[in-house]
């Protein structure tokens, strides 16, 4: 039985995957796309409202990114003129851009809330990045003792099994090199024995979506391959890895890289290394966090253009993303951010990001991106490296995940 319109977007331009469409229109139930189009065949879904009735709600009256708030909407059933379906909201895009949610498959907190800090934190963090754009996450653990990080995958899995915009977990640690930790404990790095791997993919209960690996650990290989035969995505991180150890890796299933560029060693034109191997592997996709920090602009568009279509742009982002420069922690070392920049306290090493999904698309946009390319590294190619084909799309049966934005890519409107 086919689900009651609930949501009416018109006067939009889409933008995702399959292009760019002037003056299209979507009608959505709440839990799928039933139909889209351009023009006026939006009107048949609202019972006849037009663009100029009071039920047909600018994009941009709410002043603010919104997930999911009443303030400035009208619909059919608080009676407005020209009324609509009962119950359907209808809203004038006002020739903004309409995407597809993002999705972010490497974030560890924002808005002063760490996701290694138990369910309700995860839950005011995630309200951030939704506000920004971000309909589907997947939480990051940074390394932390075996007993902890099982806590969190216990509080992830409760947590996705209540919010279908939980997409799982990824452990960015333990199974780093620790000559690349980056912003991880070196304390709680380790090797991926057997017995590990299996307590950790029992912790998680079937939602640990993602795990970061240095292959040239002992037993990594043979990990990879137990954690891809349990549905789980491999990526190639925080490594010393040459050019053939990140390939094998990727032979054995690994299907990622995590943050190219950062904590592995770089493009050399006699050592080409795993970044290199990556691009040269239509299997693999390449994680890119677009902050004017992490990567130069030049290496974003190179990356694009040497990998068309596998690129994921990441915020990677810790608690101080949407919040003010200060003092906070990564699992258990203390980060201090300065002007948006997160380093560990009293080094130079960077501590992940202050980045939103929003503002990473602005980022690759000005790096000379393509707009559609842009787009899909934050919709439909983190949702194939998941395995969701429902996500990430403005076709009809995709999840009516939706974000609107203005002509300069701000988010004014969040569906989800």
């Amino acid at each position: 039985m086919t689900s009651p319109v609930s949501l009416v977007v018109f006067g939009a331009r889409a933008l995702d995957a399959d292009g760019i469409v002037d003056d299209f229109w979507v009608a959505a139930s709440p839990d799928r796309i039933i139909e889209t189009g351009t023009g006026a065949g939006w009107r048949r879904f609202a019972g006849g409202a037009g663009a100029g009735d009071a039920d047909a709600t600018r994009a941009g009256a709410t002043g603010a990114a919104s997930a999911g708030g009443d303030a400035g909407r009208r619909t059919a059933a608080d009676g407005g003129a020209g009324a609509a379906g009962a119950g359907v909201e209808v809203v004038d895009a006002a020739g903004g851009w309409l995407t597809p949610g993002f999705i972010d498959l490497h974030a560890h907190g924002a808005g002063g809330f760490a996701f290694d800090d138990g369910v309700d934190a995860m839950r005011a963090a995630l309200a951030v990045h939704r506000a920004h754009g971000t309909t589907g996450s997947v939480i990051s653990l940074v390394a932390n003792p075996p007993h902890l990080l099982e806590a969190s995958l216990d509080a992830v899995a409760r947590l996705a099994a209540d919010d279908p915009h939980v997409l799982g977990a990824h452990l960015e640690g333990p199974f780093l090199a620790p000559e690349r930790k980056g912003a991880h404990n070196p304390l709680f790095l380790g090797h991926p024995t057997k017995h590990v791997v299996r307590d950790l993919l029992s912790a998680s209960e079937g939602r640990l979506a993602q795990v970061t690996i240095a292959p040239e650990l002992p037993d990594a290989l043979d990990a990879i391959e137990t954690f891809v035969s349990s549905g789980v995505v491999v990526a190639v991180g925080h490594t010393e890895a040459d050019f053939d150890t990140a390939r094998a890796a990727f032979d054995r299933g690994a299907t990622l890289l995590t943050h190219a560029f950062n904590a592995m060693p770089g493009l050399h034109h006699r050592h080409p290394g795993p970044v290199a191997a990556a691009l040269a592997d239509p299997r693999v996709t390449l994680e890119i966090i677009a902050d004017g920090v992490h990567v130069h602009p030049s290496l974003i568009s190179l990356v694009f253009d040497a990998a068309p279509g596998r690129v994921a742009l990441v915020t990677d982002a810790m608690a101080a993303a949407a919040a003010p420069d200060g003092a906070y922690r990564l699992g258990s070392l203390d980060v201090e951010v300065t002007e948006g920049r997160a380093v560990l306290a009293g080094t130079d090493t960077i501590a992940g990001s202050t980045l939103t999904a929003d503002a990473a698309l602005r980022t690759a946009l000005a790096a000379g991106v393509d707009p559609v390319a842009a787009v899909s590294a934050l919709t439909a190619t983190p949702a194939r490296v998941l395995g969701r084909p429902e996500l990430g799309t403005l076709r009809p049966g995709a999840a009516p995940h939706l974000v609107l934005l203005t002509p300069v890519f701000e988010v004014t409107r969040v569906f989800a």
